[in-house]
């Protein structure tokens, strides 16, 4: 009985590597409903880029998958197979990840799916810190080294237009989420390094709560304002 009461609750997705990536994409999919595909990934470690040159001792940068040599998220996107095939079928999912293990998990946007709204991760914290302040409830929260995404219920362009209509001025670091977008999930590998759970979901079957946009966007517009140099510059 005491080791039952004294138990600690387990992280969500708790495994490592490879079965980490597809534990998370399974249970996205067919717990959560959420539709996922694998992302284009990175290059092998020792994989050097034509006509790139290193030194003694170096390693080979982890570059983007994709034709770009200039990928601006190297890793974190969509590419073949293409957003519309983001599925929640159990047997699809196994088959990508079994044959793409480092696969990135991307969440295709919209529709029934949670929406998202991201900003630079120190603007993010901002926004997040004036939340709790006020008493807002958060959902989950994906964090990778320079971005911040809140997860949010679906909302459709007439609505967003309407919120964003009422403000002053929208700085372009913040970025939405919305139908036919996406965004990519923990434990995902990207060039920038893994993506993680800021704020994680209830270890649970149900799919996440998730707050409306219209709650969290005035702190997110203003946090975004006024964070130095606004972070811009589409990386993750």
């Amino acid at each position: 009985m005491r080791e039952i009461l004294g138990r600690r609750r387990k992280p969500l997705f708790r495994r490592s590597g490879r079965s980490a990536l597809l534990g998370a994409a399974l249970h996205c999919a067919t717990e959560w409903q959420w539709p996922v595909l694998p992302g284009v990934g990175l290059r092998p470690a020792g994989r050097q880029p034509a006509g790139g040159r290193l030194g003694l001792g170096e390693r080979a940068p982890r570059r983007c998958n994709c034709p770009d040599a200039d990928c601006v998220v190297p890793g974190a996107h969509p590419f073949d197979p293409g957003l519309l095939a983001a599925t929640t079928d159990a047997r699809m999912v196994r088959w990508w990840w079994t044959n793409r293990p480092d696969a990135p998990i991307v969440l295709a946007t919209g529709g029934r799916a949670p929406c998202a709204v991201s900003l630079p991760a120190v603007a993010g914290a901002r926004a997040l810190a004036a939340l709790d302040h006020f008493g807002v409830r958060t959902g989950p929260v994906v964090a990778t080294p320079t971005r911040w995404s809140l997860l949010v219920s679906p909302y459709g362009l007439p609505e967003l237009g309407e919120l964003l209509s009422s403000q002053d001025w929208v700085p372009s670091s913040l970025r939405f989420h919305g139908e036919g977008g996406y965004l990519v999930l923990p434990p995902s590998p990207t060039g920038a390094g893994k993506v993680r759970w800021e704020r994680p979901p209830a270890t649970s079957r149900a799919a996440p709560w998730l707050p409306k946009v219209a709650t969290i966007v005035d702190a997110l517009v203003t946090a975004s304002t006024s964070t130095p140099d606004g972070g811009s510059r589409l990386a993750y």
